[in-house]
């Protein structure tokens, strides 16, 4: 699998990254124990997780299998993971104060039972706790060798150059990552994000490559989602979010275009859209949250797969969000309001 450096650092990483948020919840101990034994196997190194995934038991069950490995696969794995939402009922068991992500890596490192993340990410801004103390506990961290790299979620583009200027101000560790929701069908980030990343040296790792499985082809328009999809199985919260999306004809325009490049390629859809979205500009590892072993493998078969310069240019002008029918506005951002606890 491709190695890529992982953002302005010099740390090497695969170009797929196995993402871990379906770990104790969709995925039982024993499956996510073989989609991380796959991953490796396939020349995969970075694995993401985060304390709240399924309230820290994603990270007990990567520590329990790094346990149960030997050492040159355990050295083989860069681990990342993420501190800010809530982790208790207390005022101070969320948030980015220094409070919180202290006790939030501490409990991380006993969770996954390590001394040390290879990256530390804020899971989201936070309005509240002042963005110096934020990055002063993330340089503290570095430099007791608990945290090796600073990383962001969720941000946004101002949010991003504002922690970036702030760290290189006060002489801090800078974040060398981004997080952004990112696919064909989100590509909203390209605005602002994406060129703040790539003025300051940051790698995006995109989460949601396959837009909540839209991209993956099992979807159709004739063909109302029923049944275990994520989508179906909650009828009236998955059904609202299916018609948002399919409710759209450019959504239907580009499932017909990965279609194509899949049929014409004798590829499935995931892979298209995740060899698209692995060559786009910053990205340093697309984040794959796969559910079964199978589902992993398919995804996998994307780490291979080069598009052509036709076959790009049709995904791009399909998916364009400077397009006028792009659902979230002309510079293709959408407003939402945000709470401390979400």
């Amino acid at each position: 699998m491709e190695l890529r450096t992982l953002g302005r650092s010099g740390c090497a990483v695969s170009a797929l990254c196995l993402g871990t948020m379906t770990f104790g919840a969709e995925t039982d101990e024993p499956g996510a124990h073989e989609q991380l034994d796959v991953f490796v196997e396939a020349g995969g190194t970075l694995v993401d997780t985060a304390d709240v995934y399924s309230a820290g038991l994603s990270e007990e069950i990567v520590g329990r299998w790094l346990a149960a490995r030997p050492a040159d696969v355990r050295d083989r794995v860069v681990l990342a993971t993420k501190g800010r939402f809530p982790m208790g009922t207390e005022p101070n068991a969320l948030g980015s104060s220094r409070r919180h992500l202290r006790r939030a890596l501490d409990d991380s490192l006993r969770r996954l039972g390590v001394e040390h993340v290879d990256l530390y990410q804020l899971h989201a801004w936070d309005p509240l706790t002042p963005l110096e103390e934020s990055l002063r506990f993330l340089d503290d961290a570095v430099s007791a060798g608990k945290v090796g790299y600073p990383g962001l979620s969720n941000f946004t583009g101002w949010q991003l150059q504002r922690a970036v200027d702030v760290a290189e101000r006060d002489r801090l560790a800078v974040p060398v990552t981004l997080q952004p929701n990112y696919s064909l069908l989100v590509r909203g980030v390209e605005a602002e994000i994406v060129p703040a990343c790539l003025f300051n040296g940051l790698g995006l790792l995109p989460w949601g490559p396959l837009a909540g499985g839209w991209l993956s082809g099992k979807y159709t328009r004739d063909q109302r989602p029923q049944g275990t999809t994520r989508l179906g199985e909650d009828p009236d919260r998955g059904m609202e979010a299916y018609d948002r999306v399919g409710g759209r004809e450019r959504t239907w325009d580009v499932l017909e275009a990965v279609q194509d490049v899949a049929e014409a390629r004798g590829v499935s859809m995931p892979q298209v859209a995740l060899a698209w979205l692995r060559a786009r500009p910053a990205v340093t590892s697309v984040i794959l949250g796969a559910r079964t072993t199978g589902q992993l493998r398919d995804n996998l078969g994307s780490a291979d797969l080069v598009l052509s310069a036709e076959e790009t240019a049709r995904l791009d002008a399909v998916s364009d969000p400077a397009a006028p029918d792009y659902p979230y506005g002309e510079l293709g951002v959408e407003q939402r309001s945000r709470t401390l606890s979400g």
